[in-house]
């Protein structure tokens, strides 16, 4: 089957009102870059909607093209590097020159309660940008399922291997895995919202 690859910078996708932004690695090279749209029309963005969609951030559980329809609820998903790198490894130079887009999305999306980082280096990368902003990290460590509350205004930080099909077909994160990560976030934003009652 012949495509026409989309083959240029991708912008973020989601929901405005979003309290969890999602924080990727770049586009995947026959996946976002193909389609047109972060997370569509690959491996990991079929692992990462079925997830979403269960715990109630999507209206369906694929993500196919851009006209199919889907609709984020809650949720915005982006990624540190918005072209796809060779080798899906972004060289130091590609992160810092994309850095500006990825962060003015995170400061134009004012009910964030959550950033999820899907993988280490983007993981590392939002926790450079915490410490330009003069966040203490000291602490920040990188491990699946992690669960950090930094001080206001800051959002909660969340940790998960990237659902890429490397880590998903070795077993590496499972399903199991990445629900409980989902778990822990509903259940955050579940008790956001009581206590701000």
């Amino acid at each position: 089957m012949s495509w026409n690859y989309w083959g240029k910078p991708l912008p973020g996708f989601g929901d405005p009102r979003a309290k969890v932004m999602i924080l990727g690695l770049a586009p995947a090279a026959h996946g976002g870059n193909r389609t047109g749209r972060m997370f569509t029309g690959d491996g990991s963005a079929q692992f990462l909607m079925a997830t979403l969609y269960k715990f109630g951030f999507a209206n369906r559980p694929t993500s196919e093209s851009v006209d199919d329809g889907l609709q984020l609820r809650e949720a915005y998903m982006t990624a540190i590097v918005r072209c796809a790198p060779p080798e899906n490894k972004p060289k130091p130079n590609e992160i810092v020159s994309c850095s500006r887009y990825w962060t003015q999305e995170f400061h134009l999306l004012r009910n964030v309660r959550v950033v999820l980082a899907l993988g280490r280096t983007a993981f590392d990368t939002y926790v450079r940008f915490l410490k330009d902003e003069s966040v203490e990290t000291e602490d920040l460590r990188f491990q699946h399922a992690a669960f950090y509350r930094l001080p206001k205004p800051y959002p909660a930080l969340c940790a998960s291997y990237h659902p890429s099909r490397q880590n998903t077909q070795t077993g590496k994160l499972t399903v199991k895995m990445f629900e409980k990560v989902f778990q822990e976030i509903r259940s955050f934003l579940v008790s956001e919202n009581s206590n701000a009652r």
